[in-house]
């Protein structure tokens, strides 16, 4: 029988980006599988609702699984438990968030260091629930002592279905490439499928590095969230290139989509602009990469980690949604969730712009380091 996991196109776990509409946003493009934000599973066990609405999926999601982190078997069982009731297709085990609140308690990528932990966080999963059990790992604890091999081994020898890899480790955290022939290399070593995660940006660095490591699955994260239609690019393999108005289009898709979650109470509202001011501060990213032009510097360092040339030429409505400044975020959001319309949003836009002067250059390492799970 084949393995639901092999060649999908993944959308990521994403603290905060992985919320529900943007899932949903994703799977429109071409996202087959999705993973919904870290839940904690102390916090499960407590009922906590913010904790509990991270297990919710919609059924436009094809294939839904729930990440959860813990390091108590017998707590992680229950937590599983409670992922499956809720219409889980699979349970993912967080080997791989870097940030020192949770890899510091001994979760996360904190795992890395007890490689018997992961197994039995593994075996107790499988034991305790009907569906998959997979796991998201990167490439050790340390930069210059990588232990992905062995982690995966134990692994797939505990009952894992998959394994995504993240090839930093935590001690690298977003900075320098992902290493795509250690990705390789596990992927030769085990029997079940290993899905890529790391600096994809554009259709041909996907079909690069699935070609250089040999895996059928990639993991979408940060170049999902710069640009959703990615997933779309790679099922094509093609470079697709949305004008500003088109954009604009997809932000007011992605507004609907804000509401249908979370309703139209004054609470409700605060909260869709919040999160579509958020995701403003990876859209401002985006920047058009024909394969002609950039194949070879994609080659040589990831885009996605690269400082790309401006456009000194850019119409009002692209320098804004190019602008990668926090304040102006707020204020496109505030301009389009206040309108009663496409058009209506498109104008308010257009005077949002003429009131805000030209700002500096997007620092793209900052942007990057501003994504907080593994």
């Amino acid at each position: 029988m084949s393995s639901p996991f092999a060649s999908r196109l993944w959308l990521a776990p994403l603290t905060v980006g992985g919320n529900l509409p943007f899932r949903r946003l994703c799977v429109g493009f071409g996202a087959e599988i999705t993973v919904g934000e870290m839940a904690v599973v102390r916090k499960l066990l407590k009922r906590r609702a913010a904790e509990l609405t991270l297990l919710r999926s919609h059924k436009d999601e094809p294939f839904f699984g729930a990440q959860l982190a813990d390091r108590d078997p017998r707590t992680m069982a229950e937590g599983a438990k409670m992922a499956e009731e809720r219409g889980a297709r699979f349970v993912d085990l967080n080997c791989g968030c870097p940030i020192h609140a949770v890899a510091g308690r001994g979760l996360g990528a904190g795992l890395l260091q007890r490689p018997a932990r992961i197994g039995a966080l593994v075996e107790s999963m499988r034991r305790a629930v009907s569906i998959p059990v997979t796991v998201k790992l990167r490439s050790g604890w340390k930069l210059d002592r990588p232990n992905v091999s062995e982690v995966a081994r134990v692994c797939e020898e505990s009952g894992a279905a998959a394994l995504t890899i993240h090839a930093r480790s935590r001690e690298q955290r977003y900075t320098r490439a992902a290493d795509w022939d250690l990705i390789g290399r596990v992927a030769s070593e085990r029997s079940i499928p290993v899905v890529g995660n790391g600096d994809i940006l554009t259709h041909y660095e996907a079909r690069d590095r699935m070609a250089r490591s040999g895996v059928t699955s990639v993991m979408l994260a940060r170049g999902a969230l710069v640009k959703p239609w990615l997933f779309r690019e790679i099922r094509e393999g093609r470079s697709l290139f949305p004008t500003a108005e088109e954009r604009l289009e997809l932000l007011w898709r992605f507004l609907a989509l804000l509401r249908d979650h979370f309703g139209d109470s004054e609470g409700a509202r605060l909260r869709v602009r919040s999160f579509l001011s958020w995701h403003l501060g990876f859209f401002c990213r985006y920047r058009p990469l024909p394969e002609e032009r950039f194949l070879e510097a994609s080659r040589a360092h990831p885009l996605l980690q690269t400082r790309l040339p401006e456009d000194p030429d850019l119409s009002p409505l692209e320098a804004l949604l190019r602008d990668p400044r926090e304040p102006v975020h707020q204020s496109l959001a505030e301009a389009v969730a206040g309108a009663a319309s496409l058009d209506e949003a498109r104008e308010r836009a257009l005077r949002c712009s003429a009131d805000i002067p030209p700002g500096p250059a997007l620092d793209t390492e900052a942007v990057a380091l501003r994504l907080a799970a593994g």
